[in-house]
């Protein structure tokens, strides 16, 4: 696993040493990229379910102005955190340990441009995620998206109010769900 553009390119991110994260292949992680383009440079970034922080990471690297990352799991938040310092950007971060549903059921106190959403598989874990983002949609900036990766067996349209299902990719075992708020 490793930075795939930016200032921190080719950088090698280390693993979250108990395999209880799901790491995001550099395959699907430059798709997410090549789609959002340009919008990246100076976006703020929300990283739910962080594990490695590889999305948040790639984020930095390639212009965004901040991102918070999100993880329960004290290994994950260790590796984050050296995953930071070994690509030099950790000035932009905030690492946070707590709950990734009790975080975004509090108050919002910023909005993001991106919301990334990579729970753990096959626990419905994305459901009650993007449920909880759209009936506290402060969270995401008005022009903003969430994007949901998940394994393509777990997907099932879901009725939303604040949020909608702009666009869907796959990449083999890996789906990619990009919501932004309704019109």
């Amino acid at each position: 696993m490793r930075i795939n553009s930016g200032i921190a390119r080719g950088r090698h991110l280390k693993s979250v040493p108990n395999e209880s994260t799901r790491p995001v292949t550099d395959r699907v992680k430059q798709a997410v990229f090549n789609i959002l383009a340009g919008d990246v440079l100076d976006s703020r970034w929300l990283d739910l379910f962080a594990g490695t922080g590889a999305v948040g990471i790639e984020a930095l690297s390639r212009g965004a102005r901040a991102a918070t990352f999100v993880d329960i799991e004290p290994a994950a938040i260790r590796t984050i955190k050296e995953n930071l310092q070994i690509t030099g950007l950790a000035d932009r971060a905030i690492v946070i340990r707590s709950d990734a549903f009790e975080f975004i059921r509090a108050k919002p106190n910023t909005s993001f441009d991106f919301i990334y959403v990579a729970p753990p598989q096959y626990q419905g874990l994305w459901v009650r995620a993007l449920a909880a983002i759209d009936e506290n949609v402060g969270w995401l900036d008005p022009d903003g998206a969430v994007i949901v990766q998940l394994d393509p067996q777990e997907f099932a349209p879901m009725p939303l109010i604040n949020l909608e299902l702009v666009d869907q990719r796959r990449y083999g075992k890996t789906m990619l769900l990009f919501y932004e708020r309704s019109s």
